[in-house]
Formats: structure tokens, sequence, C-alpha cells
């Protein structure tokens, strides 16, 4: 079974979020990493100040196996891209959860994290 921590939020796409006041982190989940196998490319993301909605295209991840969009899981403004992914995507195969965290948005709609999935409920969507 895939590592889904209790402090995230999660998407129907394997996107995780990490929430601090109005910023949110995004990663994608150890189960997208897991099944995507070895990460090559992580990239093709927002610059930072530029804005984005929910549901929009806002990325790729790139492996031995296959190349996946990466959506914006809210709306809002980047603040933050993690750079070190430019040299090191594989990081996101090793510490999705911490090293690997891919950017931040200034949300522009809290209550769009009504729509995202809790724990329990990206642990059932694995399950199904």
């Amino acid at each position: 079974m895939s590592n889904v921590p209790d402090s995230f939020r999660y998407t129907e796409d394997h996107e995780w979020l990490s929430v601090e006041g109005d910023v949110v982190t995004v990663g994608i989940t150890d189960h997208a990493q897991d099944q995507l196998g070895d990460i090559v490319y992580l990239g093709d993301f927002p610059e930072v100040g530029d804005g984005v909605e929910q549901g929009d295209v806002v990325g790729v991840v790139e492996s031995v196996k296959a190349s996946s969009d990466i959506f914006s899981p809210v709306t809002g403004e980047v603040v933050e891209v993690n750079e070190i992914l430019d040299d090191t995507p594989e990081l996101a195969n090793s510490d999705p959860y911490d090293g690997a965290w891919l950017f931040k948005v200034r949300m522009g709609a809290p209550s769009e994290l009504d729509d995202l999935l809790s724990p329990a409920d990206y642990k059932a969507l694995l399950e199904a």
C-alpha cells in the first residue's frame, strides 16, 4: 500500500497538498511515483507570479514508463517553484512528500479545498 500521510489533501489525479494558511504546497503522491517508475523529468511549471486555475495543466512528469500532466488542485498565484527538481527529478521517487514538492500556490479560493480528497477518501480511491 502506498504511503498516504494523514496531514495532506489529495486529488484524483494523484497530487497531494499541504496547507499552511493561504499557501498550499503541491506534489505528486507516493502512489503516482510508484506507478510511473523511475522519474527522469519534472517541469514545465508556471513561474513565480503566474496565476493558475483549478484543473489547469501546470506541469509534466516523465518517467521511463510514461509521461503525465500535472494539474493545479487550486486557483491562485504561484509563489515558489522547487528548482532542485531541475537537476534531481528522481527525488520524486525517493522523497515524494518532502524534498520533491513541486510548487506553492497562494490560494485565491480556499473553498476549493472542499473539492479535494481526505486521506481516507484517497486511500479508498487507491483500493478501488
